[in-house]
């Protein structure tokens, strides 16, 4: 455990020393300004695909995982644009996607590099399609996950009819829901660590800075939403940007725990070298 208190100090120490606090503004923003464009065609796409499918269900799966005062302002505008949904609308939704949301991969991907302290030697051109490579797959992932979280229940009904209780826990919407987030959540994490710095690592020096960042997530959205809560002045400050406000401190927060999980990964990496070169 102390070995642990001090691995964690010095992740402090160096996600300020590496300006942790302006990469996460960074990605905050990038992230903020993909989210509309990424949401509508994800969604636009799911419907397309499963028609019968209520796309405020399908919302819910998306930004299920957010505190209620930031994900509701959000919803609104989403459903109010996929209710004149069209073909155009899904194209050019899909291209804004891409272009906003690479840039936010991309920050990440500058971000966790510096928090691994290596230099990313790749060329431009191939950081980039990367960037949108893991656009494209994660709408995929993201719309395949939505899809199975609303359908799955529909096809184990049997289920809920010899064993309720069963279903209830393993089966129902909600069990299916948590279940796949926290499996994109994790999906998605160890990606970032393995394939967005310039070094690639073994998977089991990432896991725990992942699961650091999983838990401080969970922490964290509780908190954050407690605090919107307790505190109706939020509102009152940013008047009708309070929404958008409270969406891009919220993704702040997230940003600066995910790169805290990869400054804690270095620090044990490096406590470890330092123990093999002293031996």
């Amino acid at each position: 455990m102390k070995r642990i208190w001090m691995a964690l100090t010095l992740a402090a120490a160096r996600f300020d020393a590496n300006d942790g606090w302006a990469h996460s503004s960074h990605i905050a923003l990038s992230l903020l300004m993909a989210l509309f464009p990424f949401c509508i065609f994800s969604l636009s796409l799911a419907g397309q695909l499963s028609a019968g499918l209520n796309s405020s269900d399908l919302i819910e799966f998306v930004l299920g995982v957010w505190p209620d005062q930031i994900s509701a302002p959000i919803e609104r505008e989403i459903v109010a644009v996929l209710t004149s949904s069209d073909t155009a609308k899904l194209t050019v939704s899909g291209l804004l996607a891409i272009y906003f949301a690479s840039n936010g991969v991309d920050a990440i991907r500058s971000a966790i590099t510096d928090a691994y302290l290596e230099t990313d030697t790749r060329p431009f051109w191939k950081t980039r399609l990367l960037c949108v490579a893991f656009v494209v797959f994660g709408g995929v992932l993201l719309t395949a996950s939505g899809v199975l979280t609303i359908a799955l229940p529909l096809y184990f009904q049997f289920v809920e009819e010899a064993a309720p209780m069963v279903y209830v826990q393993v089966f129902s919407h909600e069990a299916v829901r948590i279940t796949l987030t926290v499996a994109l959540l994790l999906l998605l994490l160890i990606a970032c660590h393995l394939w967005l710095p310039g070094v690639r690592r073994p998977l089991h020096t990432v896991m725990p800075g992942v699961s650091i960042t999983i838990v401080t997530w969970t922490i964290c959205a509780q908190g954050f939403s407690l605090y919107i809560k307790k505190f109706p002045s939020y509102s009152a400050t940013y008047a009708g940007l309070a929404g958008v406000m409270a969406a891009l401190v919220f993704m702040y927060l997230m940003a600066a725990l995910f790169i805290f999980g990869a400054e804690f990964n270095a620090q044990l990496s490096r406590e470890t070298k330092d123990r093999v070169e002293n031996m």
